[in-house]
């Protein structure tokens, strides 16, 4: 299977931002091992941190993709038109985020892509990924 991997804003820093949150490994570091782990698995990484390009990325993955693992960073709680196009493909969606946003600030825990992905993976950190994967299989 075919699975796309799309990060949103911010999380080109991983490794570097907020490690006491967010944790010590690069997002490419973890990726190398995360492919090693799912070799029968065809994955593929995007990375952005402009809102459109997510969106375009959803819509593109239409016929490519067996599902994604999005993680929508910042715009999980503020983006209308990220949410509506997870609504809008048939590609499955899963929803990662590294740290438990529910027991974050509040503004955190508010999910506006929750009701249209499959389901919600939080607070595993980077493992979440796997976790998604294995959720898709």
């Amino acid at each position: 299977m075919k699975f796309l991997i799309l990060n949103g804003p911010n999380l080109n820093l991983l490794g570097t931002r907020e490690p006491e949150i967010y944790g010590r490994q690069s997002f490419e570091d973890y990726f190398t091992a995360l492919k090693a782990q799912f070799p029968d698995h065809d994955l593929h990484y995007f990375q952005s941190n402009v809102e459109g390009e997510i969106i375009n990325a959803l819509q593109q993955s239409v016929g490519v993709y067996s599902g994604i693992i999005l993680n929508a960073g910042g715009y999980t709680h503020t983006s209308v038109a990220i949410a509506d196009a997870v609504a809008a493909i048939p590609v499955p969606v899963v929803e990662v985020h590294l740290s438990n946003t529910q027991s974050r600030e509040p503004f955190r825990q508010l999910s506006l892509l929750a009701p249209r992905v499959m389901g919600s993976i939080l607070g595993f950190g980077l493992k979440g990924y796997a976790l998604g994967i294995y959720a898709l299989l």
